[in-house]
């Protein structure tokens, strides 16, 4: 398959580490022509002669200068990471010294690779699936424990897992029924009706199951926009800076202090929420601060939840009651914080909204209730205990296929249910399989692969 596409059969080399200064920088080289490359560079040893999975030290020269000490890795093809022969050279991280590396080995005939080209070679030469491939991007952009264990897991095979063995129970079926239609005018059935009935409905429950996933990978990947909001000195800059034990934004006892919005990030259990301390929302003639409350409005409809922080102590009932009804018009996900708990009594202020549920009662200024306030902001945004050992759905792709396979299912079914002939089933139960082949990459082409892995790092 590697082969077919076109460069594929070229060595690659760039920089597998960050760029930028370091101690070390690796230069990863990947292709038939790896050693050859890399042996012209190396007098130290001859390369071509030793055992794969060793480590080599000595000198890189490009036209008998030194250009750095290092230490060279051997990777022998099909154990390899591409699963083609792979060097990789480690040497000082000066950016000078990389290029000239780089510079020698692309004049020993390596090109430069694309983003992603490693990972895509090891897709290629079947090292890795689809799936496997594009959690390798996840983990290296993984910034919390959660998306790191999910990464992890997908990496490992865990989702590809399930798809496979439900599209070889499908494959089994969709070939048992095609034999039917060489035997048409005997009228037998080597498919199981009934087993098929069942494999469907199993296979609906659990693609549906990871269908429903997707809600929490995309807060375990990307976190969540967390708009606090409420009317001038209710204490949001407070509240942000309790959250973030710092003093990130500016705190006054003057009404309407913050003209724009102040954007940080807190990990809650493993949860990135994104908080925005917005404007206060009133009405006024001040330009700078009219723009502000607009960008607030902006940022509420954007968010995954908002916190609507209150004075408990000056806001009435009725006006609560008010922006309740708003939120729930707009179907905005909400959390009410009545704040300054110190100044009158939780006691009383309890009594006062006594009326209206799900109230949770704090004091920025004094830290208090903060810990519960961070475990309700989680419970507003997962369902369920988080358990990053199941397989949760993170990519777009995966979920726009998922959606695809169930409702191929669902035509399979409803075709068993309305006696549709074998030959008619075995059309919907090959587009399920199409759309399964989608996810792992047993179904692809060129140009998906070229965008998929466009996204990846260099030298990944």
């Amino acid at each position: 398959m590697l082969g077919k596409l076109i460069g594929f059969d070229d060595t690659i080399v760039a920089v597998a580490t960050a760029p930028g200064l370091g101690a070390i920088a690796v230069i990863r080289l990947s292709g038939s022509q790896a050693f050859s490359i890399c042996n012209h560079l190396f007098p130290s040893k001859d390369l071509t002669k030793q055992p794969s999975h060793t480590l080599h030290f000595g000198n890189i020269v490009d036209n008998h200068a030194i250009i750095d000490e290092v230490v060279v890795s051997l990777y022998k093809g099909p154990k390899s990471y591409t699963g083609e022969d792979t060097i990789e050279i480690s040497c000082h991280g000066s950016p000078y010294i990389q290029q000239r590396i780089i510079d020698a080995c692309v004049k020993g005939g390596a090109r430069l690779a694309k983003p992603g080209e490693f990972t895509q070679r090891a897709f290629l030469n079947g090292k890795l699936d689809l799936t496997q491939a594009e959690s390798v991007a996840d983990l290296i952009a993984s910034n919390s424990a959660a998306s790191h264990q999910t990464a992890m897991q997908q990496m490992r095979g865990g989702f590809s897992k399930e798809l496979h063995i439900l599209r070889e129970q499908l494959i089994t079926f969709s070939a048992l029924i095609e034999l039917e239609l060489d035997f048409s005018q005997e009228d037998v059935e080597f498919a199981d009706r009934t087993g098929l009935y069942t494999l469907v409905n199993d296979a609906a429950k659990l693609v549906h199951q990871l269908i429903d996933s997707f809600q929490m990978g995309n807060v375990i990947k990307n976190g969540v926009n967390t708009a606090i909001v409420g009317k001038p000195n209710a204490g949001k800059s407070t509240l942000l800076n309790t959250l973030l034990n710092e003093n990130r934004a500016i705190v006054s006892d003057i009404a309407g202090t913050t003209r724009d919005t102040i954007e940080e990030v807190l990990n809650i259990d493993g949860i990135l929420f994104r908080l925005i301390d917005t404007a206060g929302i009133r009405e006024s003639n001040d330009t700078i601060e009219s723009i502000g409350v607009q960008k607030t409005m902006e940022k509420i409809k954007e968010a995954g939840v908002v916190v609507y922080l209150f004075d408990a102590n000056e806001i009435t009932v009725d006006e609560l009651q008010q922006q309740i009804d708003s939120f729930k018009s707009q179907q905005i996900n909400y959390l009410l914080v009545g704040n300054k708990i110190d100044i009158t009594g939780e006691s009383a202020l309890r009594e006062k909204f006594v009326n209206i549920p799900d109230i949770l009662f704090i004091s920025a200024k004094n830290h208090e209730h903060i810990a519960e306030l961070k475990k309700v902001l989680v419970g507003k945004v997962m369902s369920g205990d988080l358990n990053t050992e199941n397989t949760i759905v993170t990519n777009a792709r995966h979920f726009a296929a998922l959606k695809e396979v169930l409702k191929s299912l669902n035509d399979v079914r409803q075709g068993m249910d309305n006696g549709l002939p074998g030959d008619l089933l075995a059309l919907d139960i090959r587009l399920c399989l199409h759309h399964l082949g989608e996810i792992t990459g047993e179904v692809t082409n060129e140009d998906r692969l070229d965008y998929i892995f466009s996204k990846f790092c260099i030298g990944k």
